[in-house]
């Protein structure tokens, strides 16, 4: 009776380990599974032709054969890169979608007291990828030749001269800004949808003055259409390389540059961001992705998840200076 008890309690409890290891063995195989297991998605927030679309598309091709994987670029443009980068916010973390961002990423994170996902919690640095400076332009109507001589006529006129950018809280933005507080000047701004538009708001008398990258005006500038005054790196663009930097043109750590770079969901394994991380700075190394990257004028520089993370806080500290200088409206 005794051992007809024990053999009953001992086949119960084998039907319960083998039903537990049953229920177990789809998990422990899913974390088994090598990363990446399926398409990966570099959504950038903006419409295809801008910098973050161009970064996302040169290195796309040559990220999927590293990876094993097809990479795919979904551009989700909207309120200001917010649509996009919720999207990503939202995704499942497990690093198979990605967000390709720059400044406004970190600007909104300071500039937005109302975001539909908080830039700090949701999200992890993976990689930096470079930077892109701005560049401050003028119609040759203007007769300024120099920041200097932009400043002066600047104070003669106040309030009168208008500058296009592409955007509330964006580098060419907050660059305009930066200018004003340091200079203390008074010049308004306009804002468009794009680098494109509000180069053609310039070349068409709209405005006065441009914010833009350098890439869209560098033939502008060629003809004569537009004068190019001085670039907001700390070092000459290549595309510009007679145009004087705000530094030297007499505006000490005047430094705002696009820094871009790779965001995943917060809840990603380190396994996938290590990855990720390690193939696309090796991508971005690539002769045939930095010189075709470089030639747009952006800056190839990869780092890590820690170093770009470091950057991401320092470049927010600065946002929030030049915003509380400028007494922007937090939105």
């Amino acid at each position: 009776m005794i051992d007809s008890l024990f053999q009953c309690r001992r086949s119960r409890s084998r039907a319960i380990i083998m039903l537990v290891a049953a229920t177990l063995l789809p998990v422990a195989g899913a974390m088994a599974q090598a990363f990446p297991s399926k398409v990966v998605r570099l959504v950038v927030p903006f419409a295809a032709g801008g910098s973050n679309d161009v970064v996302a598309r040169g290195m796309a091709q040559p990220l999927s054969k590293a990876l094993g994987q097809s990479v795919v670029v979904e551009n989700r443009p909207g309120a200001n890169t917010i649509i996009g980068t919720e999207a990503v916010a939202r995704a499942p973390a497990d690093g198979h979608t990605v967000l390709i961002a720059g400044f406004t990423f970190m600007s909104n994170a300071v500039l937005r007291s109302k975001l539909p996902y908080d830039p700090h919690k949701d999200f992890i640095a993976v990689t930096g990828l470079g930077s892109q400076p701005f560049v401050f332009s003028v119609h040759p109507s203007l007769p300024a030749k120099s920041i200097k001589e932009l400043v002066a006529i600047a104070r003669a006129r106040p309030g009168e001269l208008v500058y296009a950018m592409n955007g509330y809280g964006t580098g060419q933005h907050l660059s305009g800004e930066l200018l004003k507080t340091r200079a203390k000047i008074d010049m308004k701004h306009v804002a468009f949808s794009g680098g494109g538009p509000s180069t053609m708001a310039v070349l068409g008398g709209h405005a006065i003055i441009l914010i833009s990258t350098a890439p869209p005006i560098v033939q502008h500038v060629a003809t004569g259409k537009l004068r190019a005054l001085a670039v907001t790196s700390r070092a000459r663009s290549d595309l510009l390389k007679d145009v004087p930097t705000m530094i030297e043109s007499g505006y000490p750590d005047f430094d705002i540059t696009g820094g871009m770079g790779v965001y995943a969901p917060a809840a990603t394994p380190k396994e996938a961001v290590e990855r990720l991380s390690a193939e696309i700075s090796r991508v971005m190394q690539l002769p045939e992705v930095r010189t075709g990257l470089e030639r747009d004028g952006f800056l190839v520089a990869p780092t890590g998840p820690a170093e770009y993370q470091a950057f991401v806080r320092a470049r927010m500290k600065l946002i929030a200076k030049i915003a509380a200088d400028a007494k922007l409206k937090v939105e």
